[in-house]
């Protein structure tokens, strides 16, 4: 093998999440990742169904390569086909710029350093070396890794611009192309499909020629291109996370930091030891990535970053600005053939309830169920609503019911047992719950508008619970409504904590 500069350094990837669990004597489901720079869900046509025609072809190879997903892609970065290259993410398309740009001996620029360290690894690999002294091309990384600044753009050509973060700022070098810039984009941030490994190179015609050329042939697998192609149909509006890094810096600023101002998803904080905080954020399960004088937080969403603002405040030992959450908490991802579905509960919550999969009345009934139930919950999610809300509601349901028997542990000191009254308007629902253990469920709907008691069904089985109730009124939808607020009335009592065991005449458990 060719002997690699002695400055070349492998990029370092993070720890496993199972690693870290393991590390911090946590379940795996309790880390949050906040060091990967990516949303808290994937881009909602990241579902089974869209990948189901192609995975029935996976044996074949995709002869003639993607002139689709090139199409779409020319088509929202406002540029031809034939300006396209494309590749397994970003740092493929920054390896391969690296080794049809320089050559061994060669001098390659990096600006505004420290930066994105793969830029190095690129050139050390194509046999070059690091300098500005007279470099056969720039990197440069725009809106800048790890500050989040949107930097200069340098005068330097050719010059090669990592756009990992454009949709969050707005500004783009893709104007450029024709004056000796090569601009490099991804999948990865916006779109949240950091795991389809899909990126992008957009260049002159002739530029973008030779660089397909020396590209690996298909470089994109077939269902990498399926997911990115549908994603791009449907592209992300990314202002609900900007308003969210916004909220993050605010409270980050309440604890008395200093996060710097960010035209990406992240948020670079400046602290003295950012190591010992890193490790302290690790024990409450929370991971950033640390640098010498700070470290770098992804913005998640709400639920997410409340959780990073709660360690953050009981690190430095500060009121938290947000309110807590609990210990007992519960996260799962549920994927079947039809649906995707991902759930995080807190039993001892505030209310703070979002459901989100498509399936209008029942994603309302879950609502009514966790906040009546006391319950922070995020249950967000697509499925195959084309046939019907049938699996998605039941798959919500379940997937509810597996979070709550998740979080509620072995069940030790909790009361076990709850009932409540819930008349409205016309309709009046009685419930009670039992966490014991065992799976029953006794329904009497005088009305159900299509699949409200098969839900309750779903969740006493898959959360281990029994569940009677009765519900009469005149209007299936509030005779329905009346139900699940009865039942989350009831399990708010149910699910209290009083003493050390399951409570039994047998003994406690």
């Amino acid at each position: 093998m060719r002997t690699l500069s002695p400055s070349f350094r492998p990029y370092a990837w993070a720890p496993s999440t199972r690693d870290l669990a393991a590390q911090t004597g946590l379940d795996p489901a309790e880390i949050v990742r906040f060091d990967g720079n990516v949303p808290a869900l994937p881009h909602p046509t990241a579902r089974p169904g869209t990948i189901a025609g192609v995975l029935a072809r996976a044996n074949e190879y995709a002869h003639g390569g993607y002139p689709e997903l090139t199409a779409a892609i020319a088509d929202y970065a406002g540029v031809g086909p034939e300006n396209v290259v494309l590749g397994a993410g970003a740092d493929d398309l920054i390896l391969l710029c690296a080794r049809a740009f320089a050559s061994p001996g060669d001098r390659v620029a990096i600006t505004d350093q420290p930066t994105y360290p793969v830029f190095a690894t690129a050139a050390y690999l194509a046999g070059a070396e690091i300098g500005d002294d007279d470099p056969a091309f720039t990197f440069c990384c725009r809106p800048h890794n790890p500050t989040g600044a949107l930097v200069d753009l340098p005068a330097a050509r050719p010059l090669v611009v990592d756009e990992a973060y454009w949709e969050y700022a707005g500004e783009t070098a893709v104007g450029l192309i024709d004056d000796g810039v090569v601009v490099l984009r991804t999948f990865s941030k916006a779109f949240a499909l950091a795991g389809a490994r899909v990126g992008y190179a957009l260049a002159d015609a002739e530029t973008a020629a030779e660089l397909n050329a020396r590209q690996a042939p298909c470089p994109v697998s077939t269902l990498s291109a399926q997911l990115a192609l549908s994603a791009i149909a449907e592209p992300t509006d990314v202002s609900p996370q900007v308003e969210e890094r916004e909220r993050l810096a605010d409270g980050m600023r309440a604890l008395g930091l200093a996060p710097l101002p960010s035209w990406t998803n992240f948020l670079y904080v400046p602290v003295e030891e950012p190591a010992a905080l890193a490790s302290a954020l690790l024990r409450s399960g929370c991971v950033v990535r640390v640098f010498p004088d700070g470290f770098r937080a992804s913005v998640r969403d709400p639920h997410d970053d409340d959780l990073l603002l709660e360690a953050l405040a009981r690190a430095l030992d500060r009121p938290a600005p947000v309110a807590p959450q609990g210990r007992r908490r519960a996260r799962l991802i549920r994927a079947t053939a039809e649906t995707s579905l991902r759930c995080r509960l807190a039993l001892d919550g505030a209310g703070r309830v979002r459901v989100a999969t498509g399936a209008g009345l029942y994603d309302h009934l879950l609502e009514q169920l966790a906040f009546h139930g006391g319950l922070d919950l995020l249950l967000e999610g697509t499925g195959d609503l084309e046939t019907g809300e049938h699996h998605t509601a039941e798959d919500a349901a379940i997937t509810l019911g597996q979070a709550l028997d998740r979080a509620l542990g072995d069940r030790r000191g909790i009361a076990r047992y709850g009932d409540a009254v819930v008349p409205m308007d016309d309709a009046l629902a009685r419930a009670a719950v039992d966490l014991g253990g065992r799976p029953w469920a006794e329904l009497k709907l005088a009305a159900d508008p299509g699949l409200a008691g098969h839900m309750l069904s779903s969740l006493a089985q898959s959360g281990r619970m029994a569940i009677h109730v009765e519900a009469e009124g005149r209007d299936d939808h509030h005779v329905a409504e009346a139900a699940f607020k009865a039942v989350g009335r009831a399990l708010r009592a149910a699910v209290r904590t009083e003493g050390g065991g399951v409570r039994s005449t047998k003994g406690d458990a």
